[in-house]
């Protein structure tokens, strides 16, 4: 009976606990004028980012956990292509020099960019996102529309595409 006690007191406390912790990438929701972007927010740490944890010319999924998810509302130019309204996995490939490629894809719950290369054939064409330098770090990566722009920012760097 002790034994049993004990085991369902130590249960509930560790379920407590883990309960109470914060998620180490926490849901986030941006939202503009008719667009919603879901993402979980990764934190910096000490790390090195672009060029370390996120390498350059590689596929991202722009985030933790799942692959961000973009919504439109309505027909937009995205980076100054055509996109229909509906919700897109939102990834990149960022790019030590220069701009950085954003790819839009149908294909939505995917864990990671771990299966992108077999459905990358349904990805909407790329469009390319300009890149800029942050003013101070960006500890926790970040994901808003500013000025018919969607900004993704992380540790220095800030990438911008249009949206109209």
């Amino acid at each position: 009976m002790k034994k049993l006690l004990f085991l369902t007191a130590a249960l509930l406390f560790v379920g407590s606990y883990s309960f109470a912790q914060a998620p180490a990438s926490p849901k986030k929701t941006a939202e503009g004028d008719g667009m919603s972007v879901v993402y979980s927010a990764p934190s910096k740490k000490g790390r090195q980012i672009f060029g370390g944890l996120v390498p350059y010319g590689e596929v991202w999924r722009t985030g933790a956990n799942n692959a961000t998810e973009i919504t439109f509302d309505k027909d937009v130019k995205f980076g100054g292509k055509p996109v229909k309204a509906g919700t897109y996995s939102l990834f990149t490939i960022p790019q030590e020099k220069g701009d950085w490629t954003v790819i839009l894809n149908p294909t939505l719950e995917q864990w990671g960019a771990y299966g992108y290369d077999k459905i990358k054939g349904a990805d909407l064409p790329h469009v390319m996102a300009k890149t800029a330098k942050t003013n101070g770090t960006v500890e926790q990566m970040s994901i808003y529309f500013e000025d018919k722009n969607l900004v993704i920012a992380w540790d220095d760097t800030k990438a911008m595409v249009p949206v109209k």
